[in-house]
């Protein structure tokens, strides 16, 4: 079975290819073909594949503006093969990342749904990875891959009409529910790991998921959960104001569980017991700060989608 590696990539700069080349060097299984689709790079990232591409096996293609479906797209249409392997350039691949993803390709399934994990992360993105990235061992059937750490067929691909270009960020998402819609059959790859760049500061954080949950709602995914979301905080709200007694213990109640995993995950992955404390108060704070990002993106997003047409 051959398979075609894709990537979409802007300014990642040379240093990231650097590292993401040196992962690709050292699979266990190597792609037939990788095909590299830049959306307009200026700070010498497209060169550094560039200067890579005779020696690496690796095609590069400029579409500048594109925004990452469309970087997606046309590196698919470009490529040779029928199983297409799909991640981000700013990610570092484990060495057995693409021989495991191809495994359940190989048993029969249209979609291998991989993994991913933070990048040597500070304590600030350990917070963070705890907040919005489960453990392996959470991860059900059913789960929703990342395209930094995805295979798929390309038959698969063409019936959900390709990654939807008209949207700029959740496209990954979108693209699941079109694969599910159509009755894809689609396997988990756990196993399968990529390393992931945690945003490093607050701003960052609260741009991302803001954008995530922007795109929510201009794709209409997600709005039972936003609702519950939303009615969650306006209930927790109102007990904390309300100062009764029963009130304040099931908002405090819910808390716990609401944060139950994220905790288990920063007390899990923080070997120091310092950081594992510091963690526990960290975590709920952070917790917070990115649901408040996610609702104001959310009505950001609904009221773009709920614009009058010019």
């Amino acid at each position: 079975m051959k398979v075609s590696l894709i990537t979409t990539v802007k300014d990642i700069g040379p240093a990231a290819v650097g590292e993401f080349l040196a992962s690709l060097a050292a699979q266990a299984r190597r792609p037939d073909e990788v095909v590299v689709v830049d959306g307009g790079s200026t700070d010498g990232t497209v060169e550094a594949f560039r200067a890579a591409e005779a020696s690496a096996g690796i095609t590069v293609l400029e579409e500048p503006g594109a925004n990452i479906s469309r970087g997606r797209n046309a590196a698919i249409r470009a490529a040779a093969h029928d199983v297409i392997a799909a991640t981000d350039a700013d990610c570092v691949l484990d060495p057995e990342w693409l021989e495991r993803l191809l495994d359940p390709i190989e048993r029969g399934a249209d979609v291998a749904a991989g993994f991913y994990v933070p990048d040597r992360p500070t304590f600030f993105q350990a917070c963070a990875a705890a907040v919005s990235v489960p453990d392996p061992e959470e991860v059900r059937p059913g789960w929703m891959p990342s395209s930094r750490s995805i295979a798929f067929r390309r038959d698969v691909w063409e019936a959900a009409g390709g990654y939807p270009e008209w949207l700029e960020v959740g496209e990954d998402m979108f693209f699941n529910h079109r694969l599910v819609a159509n009755g894809a059959r689609i396997e988990l790859a756990t196993g399968a790991v990529v390393r992931w760049r945690i945003r490093p500061t607050l701003g960052a954080t609260w741009h991302q998921y803001a954008r995530y949950a922007e795109g929510d709602a201009l794709a209409g995914m997600y709005p039972e959960r936003h609702v519950l979301r939303f009615g969650t905080y306006m209930a927790l709200t109102a007990a904390v104001r309300s100062r009764r007694g029963w009130p304040l213990v099931a908002a405090g109640v819910f808390g716990v569980a609401y944060a139950r995993r994220p905790l288990r995950r920063v007390w899990r992955r923080r070997a120091a017991a310092g950081e594992r404390v510091a963690g526990v108060a960290v975590v709920p704070a952070l917790m917070a700060f990115v649901d408040a990002a996610k609702m104001w993106g959310y009505l950001r997003g609904l009221a773009t989608r709920l614009r009058p047409p010019r």
